[in-house]
């Protein structure tokens, strides 16, 4: 219980920023969907290039974050020397896609379909090679168990962020209005949809400058032998988040590839759009994310693991199946986070958030192998799960849409999840207690139908009052079934009588 409430703690921290910041960038989606209107196209071209963005980061990390973690907590290995390695191996590779894609920018930026505008490839390729060598530092905060830090880093940037969004997509257009030749000088009306990517290139850089500490004060050593042990066990877990990011992001970049409408990049606005209404499913992964991974291998000689682990996957099958119903219940407020002509991509929102969780389910089952040090297999599971993925994308969005983007990811999730679960069964036992897990999914279930009529019928206050009540429902049973308040001194007594 003691290592239990200790994770619980630095979710909750970590996870404060998470939900703060992204809180804090849902505000940028009203702005986005108000101002770049779906048969724009814009907001479509800022889905399609964030998908890249996160496709880069993972492969410009090369799944050095938790290769760190990993020999960082190893009896015979130097902390110090490890973390210096790796910064300077990230930052090496970093600096080295910079270069690249100046070299070959107009030939990208033609494959990509922006010949029109390379300077969103450059800015979007920059960023992203700043953004891969900040995660070594951040992770150097997780390991030195420093949430409040990390946490303030993230919302400084992200504050950042939404202050220069207002500025260049409301203020400024507004007062161009009356003072063009004043306001010209720092705003354009014709970069439109590329002051979202100058933005985050400028807040991304100035984070940097908040590293000191972490940047200096050591002496920096390039271990090769180091390197090539730490890379024998990094490379399988750059296969696996490749192949993990694709399940999260192949569909946005191959959208436009695969669908040939007219209103291509309107659609894929509007399913980029609606699928932030689901991301409360993703901060909760990520916090979680942030934490479990420095518990687990900071514990990885004590007793009784196995317990513990199969413990926290129940608890995160529950949170997440009560913020699934938290999302669903709310659906007609939620909804104006959008502007109305995305309105019409609400109808993924639940599709997306199943995939989300069983994302998270494969996260959980993906230890065993990382504490056994056969990365390998995580490589085989997540790469059969992005072809399954593709290929539903391939064969449906032709004829589905978007709609087929939101069903493919739960193939892929669900096929990792279950080759993961099976496997793992045989090679590290874990004995988590599905038959209770079942019941909250099945009981979820039932909520969740009795909210999509009372959604669909009702007006939307008295919806919002009947999936209220059946959100309560819900979270009774958690806290007189399975939540640790009863161990509290006082709150206890109470559920003993």
């Amino acid at each position: 219980m003691a290592n239990l409430k200790s994770l619980a703690k630095d979710t909750a921290i970590y996870g404060m920023s998470s939900i703060i910041g992204r809180c804090l960038n849902y505000l940028l989606v009203p702005i986005y969907t108000a101002k770049l209107t779906a048969a724009s196209g814009g907001y479509g071209v800022i889905t399609n290039l964030y998908a890249y963005t996160a496709l880069l980061l993972i492969i410009l990390t090369y799944g050095m974050e938790t290769t760190y973690f990993r020999y960082a907590n190893k009896s015979n290995e130097n902390p110090e020397r490890v973390y210096s390695t790796i910064l300077l191996s990230v930052g090496f590779t970093s600096l080295m896609f910079i270069a690249l894609i100046f070299l070959f920018l107009h030939q990208i930026s033609g494959f990509m379909g922006y010949s029109d505008h390379p300077s969103y490839v450059w800015v979007m390729g920059t960023t992203v090679a700043i953004d891969a060598f900040q995660c070594i530092p951040f992770a150097y905060l997780r390991y030195k168990n420093r949430p409040i830090k990390f946490a303030t880093l993230k919302l400084i940037a992200i504050v950042m962020t939404i202050l220069l969004n207002i500025a260049y997509f409301i203020v400024l257009p507004t007062l161009y209005k009356s003072s063009p030749d004043v306001i010209g000088k720092i705003y354009s009306p014709t970069v439109g949809a590329g002051y979202a990517f100058y933005i985050n290139l400028f807040c991304t850089a100035s984070t940097t400058f908040f590293f000191y500490k972490e940047l200096t004060g050591f002496k920096y050593v390039f271990d090769k032998n180091l390197m090539k042990r730490m890379m024998s066990y990094s490379w399988p877990i750059l296969i696996l988040g490749v192949a993990g990011i694709l399940n999260q992001a192949a569909d946005k970049i191959l959208f436009p590839y695969i669908y040939k409408g007219s209103d291509m990049k309107m659609q894929l606005g509007i399913y980029g759009a609606a699928s932030k209404i689901a991301m409360i499913m993703v901060l909760i992964t990520q916090a979680f994310r942030y934490a479990y991974e420095p518990f687990v291998f900071g514990r990885a000689k004590d007793n009784d693991n196995r317990e513990t682990y199969a413990k926290v996957m129940k608890y995160f099958v529950i949170f997440t199946l009560l913020a699934y119903l938290v999302v669903i219940g709310y659906m007609g407020a939620l909804k104006h986070i959008i502007g109305h002509d995305y309105w019409d991509g609400l109808r993924v929102v639940p599709i997306v958030m199943v995939g989300t969780i069983m994302y998270g389910i494969y996260f959980n089952l993906s230890f065993w192998y990382k504490l056994i040090d056969k990365t390998i297999w995580g490589a085989y599971f997540s790469g059969i799960g992005c072809v399954v993925l593709i290929i539903s994308n391939i064969l449906f969005i032709p004829r589905f849409g978007y709609m087929a983007c939101a069903w493919s990811g739960i193939t892929g999730y669900g096929t990792s999840m279950l080759i993961s679960y099976f496997v793992g069964q045989k090679m590290y036992r874990i004995n988590y207690p599905i038959a209770d897990m079942m019941k909250y999914v099945l009981l979820c279930v039932i909520l969740n139908i009795g909210m999509y009529f009372s959604n669909q019928y009702l007006a939307s206050a008295a919806a919002i009052g009947i999936n209220t009540l059946l959100i309560i429902l819900f979270a009774t049973y958690v806290i007189k079934k399975d939540f640790p308040l009863s161990s509290l001194p006082v709150i206890g007594k109470h559920f003993k009588k």
